[in-house]
């Protein structure tokens, strides 16, 4: 297909950044829109912005998301220290408000969720049930494809500017050490590219599959 425009979500965030870095440098990326919450000091030619403070009012701003051919959303926070009703409002709602938003714009459209390793609707940890839930919706949405992506550790790409200092210390090490559990953040928005111009057998993609998707 040719060079496929794309939203974004979570730029502001490390796996966001990772992925936005990857599709401003992959050629078959015609162009960018980030929709952030807040603003993100960053230019480049393929590049726009769009903020929306909140994304559960997502329908106010429809007409500035029609004719794109995918969203890659990958905002999302940590469940530590909250309650179930918040991260539920965090990160079912909120990503469900901006799926169907799309979905209705723009039904040809593949959204690709990032999700996490050992997200399950039926697990013990309320952010795996949670994580678990919003799966299960997005698959029932009338998208022309819909993908999950459970990634493990990923290595963030050159030059990133959100990445948690308590991170960068095993930045290095962990890839060696668990090779089977890791990625790297390009590996990541290939994969999430490849999805909508190659397409993938399966929706839930496992860390295997986001390297074999991403080759």
């Amino acid at each position: 297909m040719s060079k496929i425009k794309v939203i974004i979500t979570g730029a502001t965030g490390m796996v966001g950044e990772g992925v936005l870095l990857e599709c401003l440098q992959n050629e078959n990326v015609a162009e960018v829109l980030m929709l952030n919450r807040r603003p993100f000091d960053l230019e480049h030619p393929k590049l726009k912005e769009l903020i929306v403070t909140n994304f559960l009012e997502i329908e106010m701003f429809k007409d500035r998301l029609a004719g794109y051919d995918a969203c890659f959303f990958c905002a999302g926070v940590s469940s530590i220290g909250m309650s179930e009703a918040d991260y539920t409002r965090i990160t079912y709602d909120t990503t469900m408000a901006v799926a169907k938003a799309l979905a209705q714009v723009n039904p040809n459209m593949v959204f690709n969720f990032v999700t996490g390793a050992l997200t399950d609707s039926n697990g013990k940890q309320m952010w795996q049930r949670v994580k678990g839930r919003t799966e299960d919706e997005l698959m029932k949405l009338s998208f022309r494809g819909q993908y999950n992506f459970r990634p493990g550790f990923m290595k963030p790409v050159a030059g990133q500017k959100n990445v948690r200092w308590f991170f960068r210390p095993v930045i290095w090490i962990f890839p060696y050490l668990w090779p089977s559990r890791s990625l790297t953040l390009h590996e990541v928005g290939r994969a999430m590219v490849h999805a909508v111009t190659r397409g993938y057998h399966k929706q839930v993609l496992e860390i295997s599959d986001i390297k074999a998707l991403a080759g």
